[in-house]
Protein backbone atom coordinates (compact mmCIF):
# COMPACT_ATOMS: atom_id res chain seq x y z
CA UNK A 1 0.00 0.00 0.00
CA UNK A 2 1.38 3.25 -0.84
CA UNK A 3 2.22 5.94 1.88
CA UNK A 4 -0.85 8.62 0.36
CA UNK A 5 -3.11 5.74 0.62
CA UNK A 6 -2.15 4.30 3.69
CA UNK A 7 -2.64 8.24 5.12
CA UNK A 8 -6.32 7.97 3.62
CA UNK A 9 -6.97 4.87 5.67
CA UNK A 10 -5.53 5.94 9.06
CA UNK A 11 -6.91 9.54 8.64
CA UNK A 12 -10.23 9.07 6.53
CA UNK A 13 -11.93 12.65 5.80
CA UNK A 14 -14.25 13.97 8.37
CA UNK A 15 -17.99 13.64 6.64
CA UNK A 16 -20.14 15.30 9.20
CA UNK A 17 -20.11 18.16 11.29
CA UNK A 18 -20.64 19.66 14.43
CA UNK A 19 -21.78 22.29 16.08
CA UNK A 20 -23.55 23.25 12.85
CA UNK A 21 -20.59 23.18 10.78
CA UNK A 22 -18.34 26.00 9.58
CA UNK A 23 -21.13 29.07 10.44
CA UNK A 24 -21.15 27.72 14.26
CA UNK A 25 -17.52 27.22 14.38
CA UNK A 26 -17.35 30.75 13.35
CA UNK A 27 -20.19 31.80 15.72
CA UNK A 28 -18.67 29.85 19.11
CA UNK A 29 -15.53 31.25 17.99
CA UNK A 30 -16.45 35.33 18.22
CA UNK A 31 -19.41 34.25 20.20
CA UNK A 32 -16.85 33.06 23.53
CA UNK A 33 -14.76 36.06 23.50
CA UNK A 34 -17.58 38.17 23.19
CA UNK A 35 -19.26 36.43 26.70
CA UNK A 36 -16.26 36.81 28.33
CA UNK A 37 -16.10 40.80 27.89
CA UNK A 38 -19.67 40.85 28.30
CA UNK A 39 -19.85 39.22 31.49
CA UNK A 40 -17.49 41.72 33.29
CA UNK A 41 -18.88 44.74 31.85
CA UNK A 42 -22.05 43.49 32.70
CA UNK A 43 -21.48 42.93 36.28
CA UNK A 44 -19.18 45.08 37.96
CA UNK A 45 -19.30 47.92 40.48
CA UNK A 46 -19.51 50.29 38.02
CA UNK A 47 -21.79 48.66 35.52
CA UNK A 48 -25.16 49.98 37.07
CA UNK A 49 -26.28 46.51 38.19
CA UNK A 50 -25.40 42.58 37.27
CA UNK A 51 -26.69 43.09 34.68
CA UNK A 52 -27.20 46.82 34.12
CA UNK A 53 -30.97 47.95 32.92
CA UNK A 54 -31.52 45.83 29.60
CA UNK A 55 -32.65 49.14 28.07
CA UNK A 56 -29.20 50.78 28.49
CA UNK A 57 -27.18 48.20 27.29
CA UNK A 58 -27.43 49.16 23.68
CA UNK A 59 -26.72 52.53 23.70
CA UNK A 60 -23.35 51.27 26.38
CA UNK A 61 -22.51 48.50 24.02
CA UNK A 62 -22.12 51.12 21.13
CA UNK A 63 -20.54 54.03 22.92
CA UNK A 64 -17.31 51.40 23.93
CA UNK A 65 -17.38 49.99 20.74
CA UNK A 66 -16.93 53.24 18.95
CA UNK A 67 -14.72 54.64 21.41
CA UNK A 68 -10.80 53.96 20.78
CA UNK A 69 -10.27 54.26 24.38
CA UNK A 70 -12.37 51.31 25.26
CA UNK A 71 -10.27 49.07 22.60
CA UNK A 72 -7.14 50.32 24.30
CA UNK A 73 -8.41 49.14 27.60
CA UNK A 74 -8.71 45.88 26.64
CA UNK A 75 -4.90 45.42 26.30
CA UNK A 76 -2.75 45.52 29.50
CA UNK A 77 0.73 44.88 29.47
CA UNK A 78 1.50 44.30 32.71
CA UNK A 79 -1.43 41.66 33.02
CA UNK A 80 0.24 39.94 30.30
CA UNK A 81 3.40 39.66 31.23
CA UNK A 82 2.01 38.01 34.46
CA UNK A 83 0.22 35.99 32.21
CA UNK A 84 2.66 34.42 30.68
CA UNK A 85 4.89 34.35 33.82
CA UNK A 86 2.35 32.34 34.67
CA UNK A 87 2.01 29.94 31.63
CA UNK A 88 5.82 29.43 31.93
CA UNK A 89 5.44 28.82 35.75
CA UNK A 90 3.02 25.67 34.51
CA UNK A 91 5.76 24.55 31.89
CA UNK A 92 8.86 24.48 33.95
CA UNK A 93 6.64 22.93 36.65
CA UNK A 94 6.26 20.09 34.52
CA UNK A 95 9.22 19.47 33.34
CA UNK A 96 11.09 19.85 36.58
CA UNK A 97 8.73 18.26 39.06
CA UNK A 98 8.81 14.56 39.46
CA UNK A 99 6.49 12.25 37.67
CA UNK A 100 5.61 9.26 36.69
CA UNK A 101 4.81 8.46 33.08
CA UNK A 102 1.66 6.52 32.28
CA UNK A 103 0.00 4.95 29.25
CA UNK A 104 -3.27 6.84 27.51
CA UNK A 105 -5.78 4.26 24.87
CA UNK A 106 -4.34 2.46 22.51
CA UNK A 107 -4.35 4.64 19.70
CA UNK A 108 -5.33 3.92 15.93
CA UNK A 109 -1.76 3.12 15.06
CA UNK A 110 -1.79 0.80 17.82
CA UNK A 111 0.70 2.73 19.92
CA UNK A 112 -0.24 4.59 23.54
CA UNK A 113 0.87 8.04 24.61
CA UNK A 114 2.50 8.41 27.43
CA UNK A 115 1.67 11.11 29.78
CA UNK A 116 3.38 12.83 32.54
CA UNK A 117 1.90 12.66 36.10
CA UNK A 118 2.43 16.02 38.08
CA UNK A 119 -0.06 18.24 37.73
CA UNK A 120 -1.38 17.70 41.46
CA UNK A 121 2.43 18.28 42.48
CA UNK A 122 2.37 21.82 40.15
CA UNK A 123 -0.98 22.78 42.26
CA UNK A 124 0.45 22.33 45.48
CA UNK A 125 3.23 24.23 44.32
CA UNK A 126 1.80 26.89 43.28
CA UNK A 127 -0.70 27.18 46.15
CA UNK A 128 2.42 27.20 48.12
CA UNK A 129 4.26 30.01 46.81
CA UNK A 130 0.55 32.26 46.32
CA UNK A 131 0.29 31.84 50.37
CA UNK A 132 3.98 32.58 51.14
CA UNK A 133 3.53 35.59 49.08
CA UNK A 134 0.61 36.77 50.75
CA UNK A 135 1.85 35.61 54.07
CA UNK A 136 4.81 38.50 53.86
CA UNK A 137 3.32 41.07 51.32
CA UNK A 138 -0.68 40.98 52.92
CA UNK A 139 -3.85 40.77 50.99
CA UNK A 140 -3.26 43.52 49.15
CA UNK A 141 -0.26 42.26 47.22
CA UNK A 142 -2.65 39.89 45.23
CA UNK A 143 -5.39 41.57 44.08
CA UNK A 144 -3.83 42.38 40.76
CA UNK A 145 -6.55 39.74 39.23
CA UNK A 146 -9.25 41.78 40.29
CA UNK A 147 -7.89 44.63 39.37
CA UNK A 148 -6.70 43.81 35.77
CA UNK A 149 -9.47 41.52 35.39
CA UNK A 150 -9.91 42.40 31.58
CA UNK A 151 -6.15 42.38 30.62
CA UNK A 152 -5.65 39.03 31.90
CA UNK A 153 -9.00 37.86 29.59
CA UNK A 154 -6.97 39.64 26.63
CA UNK A 155 -4.07 37.79 27.04
CA UNK A 156 -5.83 34.38 27.74
CA UNK A 157 -7.36 34.73 24.62
CA UNK A 158 -4.11 35.77 22.58
CA UNK A 159 -2.72 32.67 23.98
CA UNK A 160 -5.76 30.65 22.84
CA UNK A 161 -5.57 31.92 19.57
CA UNK A 162 -1.55 31.50 19.00
CA UNK A 163 -1.95 27.98 20.27
CA UNK A 164 -4.93 26.68 18.58
CA UNK A 165 -3.15 28.34 14.75
CA UNK A 166 -0.31 26.72 15.43
CA UNK A 167 -1.37 23.66 16.50
CA UNK A 168 -3.70 23.28 12.70
CA UNK A 169 -0.53 24.30 10.95
CA UNK A 170 1.83 21.86 12.35
CA UNK A 171 -0.93 19.29 11.64
CA UNK A 172 0.21 19.02 8.22
CA UNK A 173 3.44 17.64 9.15
CA UNK A 174 3.85 14.48 7.65
CA UNK A 175 3.19 11.35 9.53
CA UNK A 176 0.41 12.98 12.07
CA UNK A 177 -2.31 11.40 13.53
CA UNK A 178 -5.64 13.30 12.53
CA UNK A 179 -8.83 13.42 14.75
CA UNK A 180 -11.39 11.76 13.14
CA UNK A 181 -13.57 14.72 13.43
CA UNK A 182 -10.90 17.05 12.68
CA UNK A 183 -10.39 16.35 9.20
CA UNK A 184 -13.02 17.74 6.89
CA UNK A 185 -11.04 19.98 4.62
CA UNK A 186 -12.70 23.16 5.41
CA UNK A 187 -9.86 25.43 7.69
CA UNK A 188 -12.26 27.60 9.49
CA UNK A 189 -13.74 24.30 11.06
CA UNK A 190 -10.73 22.23 11.45
CA UNK A 191 -8.82 24.78 13.06
CA UNK A 192 -11.86 25.52 15.69
CA UNK A 193 -12.70 21.71 16.11
CA UNK A 194 -8.74 20.41 16.25
CA UNK A 195 -7.29 18.30 13.13
CA UNK A 196 -4.70 16.82 14.97
CA UNK A 197 -5.55 14.58 17.70
CA UNK A 198 -2.59 14.74 19.73
CA UNK A 199 -0.32 17.79 19.14
CA UNK A 200 3.08 17.68 21.12
CA UNK A 201 6.26 19.85 21.55
CA UNK A 202 9.18 16.88 22.14
CA UNK A 203 7.36 14.67 24.81
CA UNK A 204 4.78 17.71 25.92
CA UNK A 205 0.99 17.00 24.98
CA UNK A 206 -0.48 20.25 24.26
CA UNK A 207 -3.91 19.07 24.98
CA UNK A 208 -3.61 16.88 28.54
CA UNK A 209 -1.20 20.24 29.77
CA UNK A 210 -3.61 22.90 29.22
CA UNK A 211 -6.87 20.73 29.89
CA UNK A 212 -5.25 20.43 33.84
CA UNK A 213 -2.85 23.41 34.28
CA UNK A 214 -2.81 26.26 33.23
CA UNK A 215 -6.35 27.34 33.69
CA UNK A 216 -7.63 24.99 35.89
CA UNK A 217 -5.58 26.15 38.73
CA UNK A 218 -5.48 29.77 37.73
CA UNK A 219 -9.23 29.43 38.41
CA UNK A 220 -8.18 28.60 42.33
CA UNK A 221 -5.58 31.52 42.03
CA UNK A 222 -8.03 34.06 40.93
CA UNK A 223 -10.64 32.91 43.86
CA UNK A 224 -7.80 33.76 46.13
CA UNK A 225 -7.23 36.97 44.77
CA UNK A 226 -11.13 37.69 45.45
CA UNK A 227 -10.60 36.76 48.90
CA UNK A 228 -8.11 38.68 48.98
CA UNK A 229 -9.61 41.91 47.07
CA UNK A 230 -12.68 41.27 49.81
CA UNK A 231 -10.22 40.91 53.10
CA UNK A 232 -8.08 44.30 52.09
CA UNK A 233 -11.87 46.33 51.55
CA UNK A 234 -13.66 44.79 54.76
CA UNK A 235 -10.43 44.92 57.20
CA UNK A 236 -8.75 41.67 57.06
CA UNK A 237 -9.67 37.84 56.32
CA UNK A 238 -11.00 37.75 59.28
CA UNK A 239 -14.08 39.67 57.76
CA UNK A 240 -14.15 37.42 54.79
CA UNK A 241 -17.70 36.36 54.24
CA UNK A 242 -18.74 32.60 54.73
CA UNK A 243 -19.93 33.05 51.14
CA UNK A 244 -16.79 33.50 49.81
CA UNK A 245 -15.21 30.51 52.03
CA UNK A 246 -17.15 28.46 50.83
CA UNK A 247 -17.02 29.48 47.29
CA UNK A 248 -13.26 28.79 47.67
CA UNK A 249 -13.41 25.88 49.28
CA UNK A 250 -15.85 24.01 47.13
CA UNK A 251 -14.06 24.90 44.17
CA UNK A 252 -10.21 24.17 45.28
CA UNK A 253 -11.99 21.22 46.58
CA UNK A 254 -13.09 20.19 43.07
CA UNK A 255 -10.11 21.63 41.26
CA UNK A 256 -7.70 19.33 43.33
CA UNK A 257 -9.98 16.04 43.05
CA UNK A 258 -9.46 16.55 39.61
CA UNK A 259 -5.86 16.72 39.30
CA UNK A 260 -4.92 14.32 42.10
CA UNK A 261 -7.24 11.71 39.57
CA UNK A 262 -5.25 13.29 36.75
CA UNK A 263 -4.61 9.42 35.12
CA UNK A 264 -8.48 9.40 35.27
CA UNK A 265 -8.10 12.42 32.52
CA UNK A 266 -6.76 9.85 29.14
CA UNK A 267 -9.76 8.04 28.82
CA UNK A 268 -11.95 10.88 28.56
CA UNK A 269 -13.51 12.25 25.14
CA UNK A 270 -11.36 15.38 25.20
CA UNK A 271 -8.29 13.03 25.26
CA UNK A 272 -9.42 10.06 23.14
CA UNK A 273 -11.73 11.54 20.50
CA UNK A 274 -10.92 14.98 20.05
CA UNK A 275 -8.75 17.31 18.24
CA UNK A 276 -6.68 20.14 19.53
CA UNK A 277 -8.31 23.36 18.37
CA UNK A 278 -9.62 26.45 19.03
CA UNK A 279 -12.51 25.16 20.82
CA UNK A 280 -10.35 23.45 23.55
CA UNK A 281 -8.12 25.87 23.63
CA UNK A 282 -10.05 28.67 24.68
CA UNK A 283 -12.04 26.41 26.67
CA UNK A 284 -8.85 25.51 28.56
CA UNK A 285 -7.15 28.99 29.27
CA UNK A 286 -9.52 31.31 28.84
CA UNK A 287 -13.47 30.59 29.29
CA UNK A 288 -12.34 28.11 32.48
CA UNK A 289 -10.33 30.40 34.43
CA UNK A 290 -12.80 33.61 33.55
CA UNK A 291 -16.20 32.26 33.93
CA UNK A 292 -15.97 29.59 36.44
CA UNK A 293 -14.37 32.50 38.93
CA UNK A 294 -17.53 34.97 38.01
CA UNK A 295 -19.45 33.78 41.74
CA UNK A 296 -16.02 34.67 43.79
CA UNK A 297 -15.25 38.16 41.89
CA UNK A 298 -19.02 39.31 42.27
CA UNK A 299 -18.97 38.02 46.36
CA UNK A 300 -15.55 40.55 46.06
CA UNK A 301 -17.39 42.89 45.60
CA UNK A 302 -21.02 42.00 46.57
CA UNK A 303 -20.45 40.72 49.67
CA UNK A 304 -23.39 38.16 51.32
CA UNK A 305 -23.75 36.72 54.61
CA UNK A 306 -25.55 33.47 54.53
CA UNK A 307 -25.67 32.48 58.34
CA UNK A 308 -25.48 29.17 59.59
CA UNK A 309 -29.08 27.52 58.39
CA UNK A 310 -28.05 28.58 54.63
CA UNK A 311 -24.21 28.07 55.21
CA UNK A 312 -25.69 24.14 56.17
CA UNK A 313 -27.81 23.83 53.31
CA UNK A 314 -25.55 24.75 50.97
CA UNK A 315 -22.60 22.54 52.31
CA UNK A 316 -25.08 19.38 52.11
CA UNK A 317 -26.08 19.93 48.23
CA UNK A 318 -21.86 20.44 47.41
CA UNK A 319 -21.44 17.17 49.26
CA UNK A 320 -24.39 15.40 47.71
CA UNK A 321 -23.26 16.19 44.24
CA UNK A 322 -19.75 15.33 44.92
CA UNK A 323 -20.81 12.10 46.17
CA UNK A 324 -22.75 11.14 43.21
CA UNK A 325 -19.66 12.17 41.01
CA UNK A 326 -17.02 10.40 42.60
CA UNK A 327 -18.81 7.49 43.43
CA UNK A 328 -19.91 7.03 40.51
CA UNK A 329 -16.47 7.39 38.81
CA UNK A 330 -15.44 5.00 40.81
CA UNK A 331 -17.93 2.51 40.05
CA UNK A 332 -16.79 2.98 36.12
CA UNK A 333 -13.26 3.03 36.68
CA UNK A 334 -13.59 -0.51 39.14
CA UNK A 335 -15.04 -1.95 36.23
CA UNK A 336 -13.01 -1.01 33.44
CA UNK A 337 -9.99 -2.11 35.72
CA UNK A 338 -12.06 -5.69 35.47
CA UNK A 339 -13.06 -5.21 39.64
CA UNK A 340 -16.39 -4.96 40.79
CA UNK A 341 -16.39 -4.81 44.56
CA UNK A 342 -20.27 -3.46 44.56
CA UNK A 343 -21.26 -6.85 42.72
CA UNK A 344 -23.04 -5.02 40.01
CA UNK A 345 -25.06 -5.82 37.29
CA UNK A 346 -24.00 -5.55 33.88
CA UNK A 347 -25.07 -6.74 30.35
CA UNK A 348 -22.96 -8.43 27.59
CA UNK A 349 -22.25 -6.77 24.42
CA UNK A 350 -22.04 -8.49 21.01
CA UNK A 351 -18.33 -6.77 20.81
CA UNK A 352 -17.20 -8.83 24.05
CA UNK A 353 -17.32 -5.63 26.11
CA UNK A 354 -19.88 -4.89 29.25
CA UNK A 355 -21.82 -2.06 29.76
CA UNK A 356 -22.91 -1.21 33.82
CA UNK A 357 -26.74 -1.19 34.96
CA UNK A 358 -26.97 -1.15 38.06
CA UNK A 359 -25.72 1.32 40.95
CA UNK A 360 -25.42 4.62 40.21
CA UNK A 361 -25.18 3.69 36.36
CA UNK A 362 -28.42 1.96 36.57
CA UNK A 363 -30.18 5.37 37.25
CA UNK A 364 -28.63 7.09 34.86
CA UNK A 365 -26.79 6.85 31.61
CA UNK A 366 -24.26 9.69 33.24
CA UNK A 367 -24.64 9.45 36.87
CA UNK A 368 -21.45 11.43 37.31
CA UNK A 369 -23.04 14.43 35.09
CA UNK A 370 -25.23 14.56 37.56
CA UNK A 371 -23.46 15.30 40.50
CA UNK A 372 -21.47 17.52 38.51
CA UNK A 373 -24.37 19.68 37.86
CA UNK A 374 -25.63 19.25 41.62
CA UNK A 375 -22.11 21.31 42.74
CA UNK A 376 -22.73 23.34 39.60
CA UNK A 377 -25.53 24.80 41.65
CA UNK A 378 -23.86 24.77 44.99
CA UNK A 379 -21.47 27.16 43.87
CA UNK A 380 -23.86 29.58 42.79
CA UNK A 381 -25.77 29.47 45.69
CA UNK A 382 -23.60 31.17 47.73
CA UNK A 383 -23.90 34.45 46.14
CA UNK A 384 -28.10 34.21 46.72
CA UNK A 385 -30.71 35.49 44.25
CA UNK A 386 -29.94 39.30 43.40
CA UNK A 387 -28.53 38.51 40.30
CA UNK A 388 -28.53 35.65 37.33
CA UNK A 389 -25.36 36.60 36.27
CA UNK A 390 -23.60 34.04 38.64
CA UNK A 391 -25.77 31.16 37.95
CA UNK A 392 -24.90 31.62 34.09
CA UNK A 393 -22.13 28.46 34.67
CA UNK A 394 -24.71 25.85 35.65
CA UNK A 395 -26.85 26.64 32.81
CA UNK A 396 -23.95 26.77 30.50
CA UNK A 397 -22.75 23.53 31.88
CA UNK A 398 -26.00 21.76 31.60
CA UNK A 399 -26.19 22.45 28.15
CA UNK A 400 -22.42 21.51 27.30
CA UNK A 401 -23.07 17.96 29.54
CA UNK A 402 -26.14 17.25 27.18
CA UNK A 403 -24.47 17.90 24.06
CA UNK A 404 -21.39 15.43 25.46
CA UNK A 405 -24.41 13.16 26.10
CA UNK A 406 -25.94 12.91 22.81
CA UNK A 407 -22.50 13.12 21.12
CA UNK A 408 -21.36 9.77 23.13
CA UNK A 409 -24.93 8.35 22.60
CA UNK A 410 -24.09 8.31 19.19
CA UNK A 411 -21.09 6.90 19.43
CA UNK A 412 -21.90 3.94 21.93
CA UNK A 413 -24.83 3.56 18.79
CA UNK A 414 -22.36 3.09 16.02
CA UNK A 415 -19.95 1.05 18.50
CA UNK A 416 -22.70 -1.40 20.26
CA UNK A 417 -25.90 -1.45 17.28
CA UNK A 418 -28.54 -3.42 18.83
CA UNK A 419 -26.78 -4.01 22.11
CA UNK A 420 -27.48 0.20 22.75
CA UNK A 421 -30.69 0.17 22.18
CA UNK A 422 -31.20 -2.58 24.69
CA UNK A 423 -28.83 -0.86 26.65
CA UNK A 424 -31.10 2.38 26.85
CA UNK A 425 -34.04 0.04 27.52
CA UNK A 426 -32.57 -0.80 30.97
CA UNK A 427 -30.96 2.53 31.66
CA UNK A 428 -33.65 4.58 29.89
CA UNK A 429 -32.88 8.19 31.52
CA UNK A 430 -29.70 9.90 30.64
CA UNK A 431 -28.59 12.37 33.09
CA UNK A 432 -31.34 13.72 35.44
CA UNK A 433 -33.37 10.56 36.66
CA UNK A 434 -37.28 11.16 35.48
CA UNK A 435 -36.88 14.02 34.05
CA UNK A 436 -33.67 13.60 30.97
Amino acid sequence: MSSSKATTVLNPRTTSYEFLGPPGAFLVSVGVPFVLYAIYFGCNESSGGCPPALDTIPDRVISAVTDVNWWKGLWDSEASIIYFGWYAFCLISWAILPGDWVEGTTLRTGEKKLYKINAFSTFLLALGTTSGWIIRNGPESFTFFYDKWVGFVTAALINSFVQSVYCYASSFRANRLLALGGNSGNFLYDWYIGRELNPSIGSLDLKSFNELRPGLILWILINISMVCEQAVRRGGFANVTDSMWLVLAFQTWYVADGLYNEPALFTTMDITSDGFGFMLSVGDLSWVPFIYSVQARYLAFHPVELGIPATVGIIFANALGYWIFRDSNGEKNDFRNGKNPKNLKFMQTKRGTKLLTSGWWGISQHPNYLGDLIMALAWCLPTGFNTPVTYFYPIYFAVLLIHRQRRDDEACHQKYGQDWIEYKKRVPYRIVPYIY
